[in-house]
């Protein structure tokens, strides 16, 4: 299927409109902005939530290309090349193009989401001021806060210094000086410690009000991930050990199944993009486009099911590096084989012999057929064809969004204490070692930094950049350079998108 190439120019007049609206389930109308707040009547207690609900609506509803966009450059995926789109594909070459689509349009509907939750954060207020219930409002101010604050993160990860916005007035980015990326982490971190003491303390699937909503333990893991970042090891270890204490996580214990609907809400879930068919075969469906992931060519278990676009493929190297490791469970899960992809790493002198499970059909009863645009296909993005609910075609249709997990949280837990840090929960062996047991590979001792990077690049793999942001930031270039790459410094953050630059002269030359 050939994607439909396309620029977004928004004026900043249309930036103002467009910015400010926030639409959900409840109620299929913009969540109305400060500005025009004369048809809204903010008295109305019950009525509070809706501006989040609008938020979270939208941030699930976000663009499909920002996160392959953000994701694609580390050794662990590659870019399914041959036909169009060739701009993404450089993109995973280090060879950027500051016209491509796909970059002006990842900028513009991430800092659009930025724009939505100062909107609603400035719509819940006028509701507590007139309601009185100052409480919930700072509650509910301290989602669109997390939320805000997981979007900037993953903007400034991908471009560096950034702009920063303060209110919901889009007009004010062009006045608006550039943030370096150690201030956007910082201000970040700031932003969570203000957050923390308003938010419920709880797993994101025990809330009722707003199922799988962020909660407390969310927001430190935001915490923890900005500060990883700015190398500040100890705040890592701080803010890892209160989710690891306080006992309301827990690692899925089927690995294929965590990705697929049985992991939807899973106690192993600090946030995720939520989507449903509401469990019909047919009328309306809130989907993520994981077709965008999918092979482009199967005989699925369920006939008729559809097929996916063929653009993101795990790397020969990844999987190479799992088969030394003898990885069985996370290896199936992450990676779809095709005949052609099993031929590819055999000739490989030292991968002649394949483990017996290594086949083109899946656990689940996918045949996974060769096509032209790549050897394997993303099993964290694919969703069986019979859990599809019977009615829909559309490949990954009902399937949910992981952004954090309690795996990462104890990964980055490890990597704090080998850098150093302390540990007020577990020990640097024990996180990883719970890791390794879901596995099914052995307890190790006395770990190192080095074995928990290499069980962070097993356990997420093609998961949000983070072997390509953790390779940067230790400064591992040569291990980006693979597979007919060259990684240097002057390549870690895609350059501004023209559009951008044009727009907003304070971003030329700023990263």
């Amino acid at each position: 299927m050939k994607l439909f190439k396309y620029s977004i120019q928004i004026t900043l007049a249309a930036a103002a409109i467009l910015f400010a609206t926030a639409c959900d389930d409840k109620l299929d109308e913009p969540a109305e902005n400060i500005a025009i707040t004369d048809s809204t009547d903010y008295s109305i207690a019950e009525n509070m939530i809706s501006p989040l609900i609008g938020l979270y609506a939208k941030f699930n509803d976000k663009g499909w290309e920002a996160n392959p966009l953000m994701s694609v450059r580390g050794d662990d995926v590659n870019a399914g090349g041959l036909g169009d789109q060739q701009d993404f594909a450089e993109t995973d070459l280090y060879n950027y193009n500051k016209d491509f689509w796909m970059y002006n349009s990842a900028w513009e509907g991430e800092y659009r989401d930025v724009i939505t939750s100062h909107s609603t954060m400035e719509q819940i207020q006028l509701y507590a001021d007139k309601t009185g219930n100052q409480s919930l409002g700072d509650q509910y101010i301290a989602e669109a806060k997390t939320i805000r604050s997981w979007i900037l993160f993953n903007i400034s990860r991908t471009w560096g210094n950034i702009l920063v916005p303060t209110s919901s007035d889009p007009t004010e980015l062009l006045a608006a000086d550039i943030t370096s990326k150690n201030d956007v982490m910082q201000h970040i971190s700031n932003q969570m410690d203000e957050a923390i003491p308003f938010l419920p303390d709880m797993n994101p699937n025990q809330r009722t009000d707003i199922r799988g909503g962020v909660t407390k333990y969310t927001a430190l893991a935001i915490k923890a991930l900005a500060n990883l970042e700015l190398k500040n090891y100890q705040a890592v270890a701080d803010a890892t050990s209160q989710i690891i204490s306080s006992n309301k996580f827990s690692l899925e214990a089927d690995f294929y199944e965590l990705f697929k609907i049985p992991g939807k809400l899973n106690n192993e879930n600090l946030l995720e993009m939520q989507y449903s068919d509401f469990g019909q075969g047919s009328g309306d469906s809130k989907s993520y486009l994981f077709e965008f992931f999918g092979p482009q060519s199967w005989t699925p278990k369920v006939e008729g099911a559809g097929s996916g676009w063929g653009f993101w493929e795990p790397s020969l190297k990844y999987i190479k590096f799992m088969l030394d490791r003898g990885e069985t469970v996370r290896l199936e899960t992450s990676v779809l084989f095709t005949d052609r992809g099993i031929a590819e790493i055999q000739k490989d002198p030292n991968y002649t012999t394949l483990p017996a499970w290594v086949s083109n059909t899946t656990r689940s009863g996918d045949e996974i057929n060769d096509y032209a645009r790549a050897l394997f296909a993303s099993g964290k993005h694919y969703l069986p064809s019979d859990q599809l609910t019977p009615g829909r075609t559309t490949y990954g249709t009902n399937k949910n969004f992981t952004c954090i997990r309690y795996a990462e949280i104890l990964l980055m837990h490890a990597e704090a204490i080998t850098q150093g840090a302390s540990s007020s929960s577990i020990s640097a062996d024990a996180a990883v070692n719970l890791v390794r047991e879901r596995a099914g590979l052995t307890a190790i001792s006395g770990v190192t930094n080095e074995q928990v990077m290499d069980e962070k690049f097993a356990e997420l793999a093609m998961e949000w950049g983070t072997r390509f942001f953790d390779m940067v930031r230790l400064e591992k270039y040569n291990e980006l350079s693979y597979e007919g790459r060259t990684f240097t410094a002057d390549l870690i953050y895609l350059p501004y998108p023209q559009n951008q630059v044009d727009l907003l002269p304070v971003l030329k030359g700023s990263n």
